[in-house]
C-alpha cells in the first residue's frame, strides 16, 4: 500500500494539486495592491521635476475574503487528496481479492482437469473389460474436452485480473500474497466507524461551502470601490524662480457602468448549489454506510454457513463419487453430473469468500477507516 501511495499516478496528481492549492493559499493571503512610483519631468517654459507614490487601500476587506477562500480551497484539495488515496486503496484491495480469487479458481480448475483426465483414462480401461458402454466412454472424452476449454477460460480470467491489478499500480503482481484463509472480521471486531462529519467527503463538502461563501463575500466586497491615495513632491523652476511643490491626491472608482450585481447573484447561486450538494452527499453517505454494513454481514454469514456445511467438503465428495462409480453403484452420467455440481459449488464458495472480503473493504471505506486499517490504526477512535 505504501508503494501504491508513492507511485500511483492519480495519487501523485492529487498530491501535486494539493501542493499547488497550498501555494495559491499563500498567494491569496498577500496584500492586493502594491505601491506605485511615478517620476515626472517636463522641460519647457516651466521646468518641472516631480516624484510621487500612490497606494490603493483595501478598506473593504477584499484581502481577508480572498485569504479565506484560498484557505478553503486548500482544505478542499487536501480532502480530495485523502479521497483519491482512499479510493485507490479500495480499488487495489478489491482488485487484489479478484486476482486472488482468479488464481484459486484456476488452481481448482487444474484439479478439475486432472479429475477429468483420470476419469477419461479409467473409462478407457473399463471399456476394454466391458464394464461400460461405448457411449459412456465417449461421454468421458467429451467431459475432458469441456474441462480443457473451461480451464483455458479460467487462465484467461486470471491473466485479466492480474492485468487489472497491475494497471492500478504498486509494481509487479507476480508474487502477490494469497487471500487470507480466514474470513473478514465480524462487525463487533471492526474498527469503530468515524462520525459522519469526519468523513473526507463531508470534510470536502464543508470546505467547498466555505469556499463558495468566501467567493460570495469577495463578490460583495468587489462592489465597494477602493480609494487610491497619492503623494507627490518635486521642484518647479520658472526662469530664475524655483519653488518646491508637494501634492496629495485621492481617487475613487465610480461603479456606474458595472455595479457588480451580476457577479454577486452568480456567487449567491453557486453557494446555494454547493450547500444543496453537501446535503445530498450526506444522505448518500449515510445510505452507503447502512448498505455496506448489511452486505458485509450477509456475505460473511453466508461464507460461514458454506464452510460449516457439506458443500465445502469438495475433496471428500469427489473421492466418494469416484469410488461409487468404479464400484458400479452410479452410472457415468450421474457421476459426471454430481462431479460437475460439486465443482460448481466449490467455485461458488471461492467467489463467496472473495465477495465477503470485498464487502469488508467497502464497509471500511464507508466507515472512514480503510487507510487506518491498512496502517494498523484500526482500533483508534479519534482520527
Amino acid at each position: 500500500m505504501q508503494r501504491l501511495w508513492d507511485t500511483n499516478p492519480e495519487i501523485r496528481a492529487a498530491r501535486a494539486q494539493r501542493d499547488a492549492a497550498s501555494a495559491r493559499a499563500d498567494a491569496a493571503a498577500q496584500p492586493l495592491y502594491n505601491p506605485e512610483l511615478v517620476l515626472d519631468a517636463e522641460h519647457a517654459d516651466v521646468n518641472r521635476r516631480t516624484a510621487g507614490l500612490s497606494l490603493t487601500l483595501d478598506l473593504s476587506g477584499k484581502r481577508r475574503a480572498r485569504a479565506g477562500q484560498g484557505s478553503a480551497e486548500l482544505r478542499v484539495s487536501e480532502a480530495r487528496y485523502t479521497l483519491v488515496r482512499r479510493d485507490m486503496t479500495a480499488r487495489w484491495l478489491k482488485a487484489w481479492s479478484v486476482a486472488a480469487l482468479a488464481e484459486r479458481r484456476s488452481v481448482l480448475g487444474q484439479r478439475r482437469l486432472a479429475l477429468m483426465r483420470r476419469f477419461d483414462e479409467l473409462a478407457a480401461q473399463r471399456l476394454k473389460v466391458g464394464d461400460i458402454s461405448s457411449p459412456e466412454r465417449d461421454l468421458a472424452g467429451l467431459a475432458l474436452g469441456e474441462a480443457q476449454l473451461q480451464q483455458a477460460v479460467l487462465v484467461a480470467d486470471e491473466a485479466a485480473a492480474r492485468a487489472g491489478l497491475q494497471a492500478i499500480g504498486a509494481g509487479r503482481v507476480a508474487s502477490l500474497p494469497p487471500l487470507p484463509d480466514g474470513l473478514p472480521p465480524v462487525l463487533a471486531e471492526a474498527p469503530p466507524a468515524r462520525a459522519s462529519e469526519e468523513l473526507p467527503e463531508l470534510v470536502q463538502a464543508r470546505a467547498e461551502q466555505d469556499s463558495a461563501e468566501a467567493g460570495l463575500r469577495m463578490a460583495r466586497r468587489a462592489r465597494i470601490p477602493d480609494p487610491t491615495i497619492s503623494l507627490t513632491g518635486g521642484q518647479v523652476r520658472n526662469g530664475p524662480v524655483s519653488d518646491r511643490v508637494v501634492g496629495l491626491g485621492i481617487s475613487i472608482p465610480l461603479p456606474v457602468l458595472n455595479t457588480g450585481r451580476a457577479e454577486v447573484a452568480a456567487a449567491q447561486a453557486q453557494a446555494e448549489a454547493v450547500a444543496a450538494n453537501a446535503r445530498s452527499r450526506r444522505l448518500g453517505l449515510e445510505a452507503a454506510r447502512v448498505e455496506a454494513r448489511t452486505r458485509h454481514e450477509a456475505m460473511r454469514n453466508a461464507a460461514v454457513a458454506f464452510r460449516a456445511g457439506r458443500a465445502a467438503a469438495f475433496e471428500d465428495r469427489t473421492a466418494l463419487l469416484e469410488k461409487l462409480w468404479r464400484a458400479g453403484e452410479i452410472g457415468t452420467s450421474d457421476y459426471l453430473m454430481q462431479l460437475k455440481q460439486s465443482l460448481d459449488t466449490a467455485l461458488s464458495g471461492l467467489e463467496l469468500e472473495s465477495r465477503a472480503w470485498q464487502a469488508w473493504f467497502d464497509y471500511l471505506t464507508a466507515a472512514g477507516r480503510l487507510t487506518d486499517w491498512v496502517d494498523g490504526r484500526g482500533q483508534e477512535i479519534s482520527p
